[in-house]
């Protein structure tokens, strides 16, 4: 299923630009940056519930917000790109 995860992390502190950082690995870790704090990632159950830990465990309730997205698996027809930045599929090989 596809899954967008975006997020808000307070970093005023040093603190919170660590968290910013260990969040944003770990959803490079898992999909694609489509924006600053906006990933698509392409996750089973069991995945999703993990990552979702992992930054549940990263995060300060007090101070940051997360947002998971539920898209499913037939999200082709739910997304539309448009501007400047060009899309990918998140289904088809990537060539490093």
């Amino acid at each position: 299923m596809l899954v967008l995860i975006t997020y808000d992390v307070n970093t005023e502190d040093a603190a919170g630009r660590r968290r910013l950082r260990q969040i944003a690995r770990q959803c490079v870790n898992y999909g694609q940056r489509v924006q600053c704090s906006v990933f698509e990632c392409l996750l089973d159950t069991a995945q999703c519930k993990l990552l979702q830990a992992k930054l549940l465990s990263i995060m300060d309730p007090e101070k940051d917000s997360l947002r998971f997205y539920y898209l499913g698996k037939r999200y082709e027809n739910k997304v539309e790109h448009f501007g400047c930045k060009s899309s990918y599929l998140p289904e088809a090989p990537l060539v490093l």
